[in-house]
């Protein structure tokens, strides 16, 4: 990867950080979806400190993608008085139907104070979160239609809008924010190995071989099977290991060299829909990646 750490926040986001802000008043708690492959890198210190003291429920999306221990570890290290963490492939639905009591367990003081006062109105919550991480997905699949746009690409949404559920509950769907600037280059890799950060911003290749790293580090069987890799030598680059993988596949150029460009893409689509295997890359209790990571950087 390149030396200096990856950054993307386009001007709608700093308008987006504005909206929560002023929209904060309006809503009794927080929906805010996390994507549970990387639940640490995409959880926003801007929605943090902007949502502090609002009850929130906190979805672990795209659980399904993710390593089945770690999601549970995730899910215990989130949860506290203030806040209930759920998994969820709101994709798919999974996971949903436990949404509308999650609700009321962490609404119950709200609830019953306005039920002594005779009041009945909805509950009111705000939808937040990175860029493509199923906020729309969610909305649609809890209103049993097509409220909002839905592409698997980050910077769709880009106004705010109410929806009415069907669960008791009126939603203000926010557009996808990241943060002014990723102090950890681990982060912004993550954010744009899951697709958080447009891929036409990136060097696909180079992010590629970091992708490499992480699986040979983290998962190794997963990628040798899914690459039929007999041996990944430890003296092999990261760059040399996607040259190999780009052959196993006959990704081959004129002149027998690796199509590295197909290669890459390859790498990075099989990796976001799970192909490989269901992988976390923030992992409970462990450091930031070593040098192993970025090994190879440039030599692809």
């Amino acid at each position: 990867m390149p030396s200096e750490i990856i950054q993307w926040f386009p001007g709608h986001m700093a308008k987006t950080r504005r909206m929560i802000a002023e929209n904060l008043k309006h809503v009794d708690l927080v929906l805010e979806l996390l994507d549970a492959r990387i639940p640490e890198s995409s959880r926003n210190p801007e929605i943090t400190r902007l949502t502090a003291g609002k009850p929130t429920l906190l979805l672990l999306n795209k659980a399904d993608l993710a390593d089945l221990v770690q999601n549970r570890l995730w899910q215990n290290h989130y949860q506290n008085d203030t806040t209930i963490c759920m998994l969820t492939d709101c994709a798919g639905g999974e996971g949903l139907n436990r949404l509308a009591p999650a609700i009321r367990e962490l609404m119950a003081d709200r609830l019953r104070r306005n039920a002594e006062r005779g009041v009945n109105r909805r509950l009111r919550a705000m939808v937040l979160g990175i860029p493509n991480v199923g906020k729309s997905s969610l909305i649609n699949r809890i209103c049993g239609n097509k409220k909002t746009r839905v592409e698997n690409r980050p910077g769709v949404t880009r106004d705010k809008q109410w929806v009415s559920t069907g669960i008791g509950v009126d939603l203000l769907d926010m557009p996808g924010i990241l943060w002014p600037k990723f102090e950890e280059r681990r982060v912004g890799e993550n954010l744009a190995l899951t697709g958080a950060i447009k891929d036409d911003i990136l060097d696909a290749e180079a992010l590629a071989v970091l992708l490499c790293g992480r699986l040979r580090r983290l998962y190794p069987e997963l990628l040798s099977t899914r690459y039929r890799l007999e041996h990944i030598p430890e003296e092999q680059s990261n760059g040399e290991l996607l040259l190999s993988i780009g052959r196993r596949r006959g990704f081959l150029v004129s002149g027998g060299e690796v199509d590295t460009e197909r290669t890459a893409n390859m790498l990075l689509d099989e990796f976001r829909a799970a192909k490989i295997g269901r992988i976390t890359l923030d992992r409970i209790g462990e450091a930031a990646p070593g040098k192993e990571d970025h090994d190879a950087g440039n030599d692809t």
